[in-house]
């Protein structure tokens, strides 16, 4: 009989203890589809939180057969999130598990094709209709939305472009011209990426020129969107009329060295030294503090005529613009000049003032 020594290798040693451990491993961690060390432990929390997201509530044990992993790994994962900020409550007992809740971060959406293009279409409507707050804010998501958009989806929004129009719009919009929503979300992706552009612009007087833009910041009035770049051209920082500019293209990075400018100031500064169209001088019975708050610096600029009046020069692009938005600002006025403007208000009033004594006149216009 012939007796073989044991052997004595490491390998020997460890491969029993391997084959133990095989045995022991939970069903889901074997049957991951991930391999064993290929999901790290960024890819498995940001796992963890899509699916937390996607029901109300969710055991320990089912999360480790989601996502492959042993229960407490799971439990380290949870305790991880919450340490950076992730709202994540648990329930004890037999039928406990976990759920998102309020934390100090926001946790990331998981949004398919069709919400991620719905989305995406909400946010550009919002950015360059919706009120001055909201419309910064949603432009700043719709950047960050775009950027990471799978390529079918932002076909389909760029499918979506082509194909849509609107009617209707509102008399400023044909008045101060209407901004291409992709040449907005571009301006604003390249201040974003701190990149250099090349883009087409026309001026006030219809001249078209090829401009090569740093741009720093979009700026939002209450009636146009602007760029604020640093012309590489003229060598200083310049404002641009977003509805003026087509054909954005990235040409590369921006020069980091570019010193901090106040771009809302620079807008308004701009804005106020521009010449308008059309002027109007209105006498309005409130404080200057009132008044200022009441009617942005962009379009008009304003001095005290005592305590509880002020003197504004308001510019437009037309009379009847001027006209119109006087009309709209909710508070008593007087028009001091020109007297086209005036006799505009009056006709508007006396329209309304007939239309509520005698009801519906087919003769009268505008409405």
């Amino acid at each position: 009989m012939c007796c073989v020594p044991p052997c004595r290798t490491s390998r020997c040693r460890v491969a029993p203890r391997l084959r133990r451990y095989e045995e022991l491993r939970t069903g889901s961690a074997r049957n991951s589809r991930y391999p064993r060390g290929v999901l790290s432990a960024s890819h498995r929390l940001l796992r963890l939180l899509t699916v937390l997201s996607t029901r109300p509530e969710w055991t320990a044990a089912e999360l480790a057969e989601r996502l492959g992993i042993h229960e407490r790994t799971v439990r380290r994962d949870i305790a991880k999130l919450r340490e950076l900020g992730y709202g994540i409550d648990a329930a004890t007992g037999p039928h406990g598990g976990y759920r998102l809740g309020q934390g100090t971060q926001m946790p990331p959406l998981s949004l398919d094709d069709d919400e991620a293009l719905a989305t995406a279409i909400a946010l550009r409507q919002l950015a360059w209709r919706g009120p001055d707050g909201e419309g910064h804010a949603a432009l700043g998501a719709l950047v960050k939305l775009q950027r990471s958009l799978p390529r079918r989806v932002a076909d389909s929004l760029r499918s979506f472009d082509a194909v849509v129009a609107e009617a209707g719009d509102a008399p400023e919009a044909t008045a101060w011209g209407q901004v291409d929503p992709v040449v907005l979300a571009g301006l604003a992706g390249a201040c974003r990426a701190r990149e250099r552009v090349r883009l087409s612009y026309r001026d006030r007087r219809g001249s078209g020129s090829e401009r090569e833009l740093e741009p720093r910041q979009v700026v939002r009035t209450a009636h146009r969107w602007y760029l604020v770049a640093w012309d590489l051209t003229r060598g200083d920082w310049r404002v641009f009329r977003a509805d003026r500019i087509r054909d954005v293209t990235v040409t590369g990075r921006a020069d980091p060295r570019r010193p901090e400018v106040d771009a809302a100031a620079m807008v308004e500064a701009a804005i106020t030294s521009t010449p308008y169209e059309v002027h109007a001088d209105v006498e309005i019975p409130r404080s200057l503090t009132a008044v200022s708050a009441l009617i942005p610096a962009t379009v008009a600029r304003h001095r005290a005529n005592g305590p509880d009046r002020t003197i504004t020069r308001l510019g437009g692009p037309s009379t009847q613009w001027i006209a119109d938005y006087l009309l709209q600002l909710g508070v008593p006025f007087r028009v001091v000049a020109p007297d086209e403007v005036r006799r505009l208000v009056v006709d508007r009033l006396q329209q309304l003032l007939a239309l509520q004594q005698n009801g519906p006149d087919p003769t009268v216009d505008g409405f």
